[in-house]
């Protein structure tokens, strides 16, 4: 990771070096935290948030979930992460808003202890690397069943959450794979270990619900309008089950990490021609021609820094 000069924790910028906390924090023993992943890109008009408003209503709504009080509003968030990306005269790059039980009491039920709130920027390349965004990945079917909201929020991005994300995308890669696909507890397709799942048939899109265990995902929820706008048909309230996978003509992640990644293989099964596929290019290319502010049609989703 390529450090910057200053984080914001609770209310003031500090050195990146000096941005710290106790060991005895809440959330390093019971994982009581939440966070957001935002993308800045350089744009000719200069710098802007994707979909600022869209990430951190779902930071406030992960806290809610998670029973946390934010004084902070989306706006006065959204000022906080431009000025940051002043501050560090950062172009481009990756913006990781936190918030967490902080150090007081270590029993589980943290009635005393303080939230404590941090947001960073660092630059950020991309996810899977640029030859993924051409050629696509190989994934593998996790042996890991995706958490589900009888667990816990699993509409949350809360950090006890990616501890099922972190082992199924381990697994993923020892097995030699670039990444992993999660069914859930009923054994539908849910999501890769951070990112939404698409999948083509017969010029048909469709990408699991929430009910599958998904987060919903502000890329994809996107992507989900660019389908429509080129005139596709969306299914998004459909269940996928692992068959359907391996016989799609096209797949696709999305992410604010992987942006719009095409799925080549799954478990040795290629998918469509194993190549990128036709659909998926043409919604890559508006995707990255709308994040680069080039399309006026989308300026509404660009935060101008």
């Amino acid at each position: 990771m390529e450090k910057t000069d200053k984080i914001w924790m609770n209310g003031r910028f500090v050195d990146w070096d000096d941005a710290k906390v106790h060991v005895l924090s809440h959330v390093i023993h019971y994982g009581t935290g939440i966070f957001e992943g935002i993308r800045c890109y350089n744009t000719d008009k200069g710098p802007a948030i994707f979909r600022a408003k869209e990430h951190f209503q779902r930071f406030l709504n992960s806290a809610k979930l998670c029973l946390m009080d934010i004084e902070y509003s989306v706006d006065e968030l959204i000022g906080i992460a431009k000025e940051l990306l002043k501050i560090n005269k950062l172009n481009e790059g990756y913006i990781r808003p936190c918030a967490f039980y902080g150090y007081g009491e270590i029993g589980i039920k943290a009635l005393t202890n303080p939230i404590d709130i941090a947001m960073a920027c660092w630059p950020w390349g991309t996810y899977l690397g640029e030859e993924a965004l051409e050629k696509g990945v190989r994934c593998k079917m996790s042996s890991w069943v995706r958490i589900d909201s009888r667990m816990v929020p699993a509409l949350a991005k809360a950090a006890a959450n990616y501890l099922n994300s972190f082992l199924a995308k381990r697994e993923a890669i020892d097995c030699g794979y670039d990444d992993a696909i999660l069914l859930n507890s009923n054994g539908y397709v849910s999501e890769g270990p951070g990112a939404n799942i698409f999948i083509v048939k017969d010029n048909r899109v469709m990408t699991p619900p929430a009910s599958a265990g998904a987060l919903r995902g502000i890329t994809a929820d996107a992507v989900m309008q660019i389908i429509k706008d080129l005139g596709f048909e969306l299914a998004s309230q459909q269940n996928i089950v692992r068959e359907d996978l391996f016989l799609a003509d096209e797949a696709f992640f999305t992410g604010t990490a992987v942006e719009v990644t095409p799925i080549r293989e799954i478990d040795k099964r290629v998918i469509g021609s194993g190549n990128r596929g036709p659909i998926t290019e043409k919604i890559q290319k508006i995707f990255f021609d709308t994040v680069k502010g080039r399309l006026e049609k989308y300026y509404d989703w660009l935060a101008f820094v």
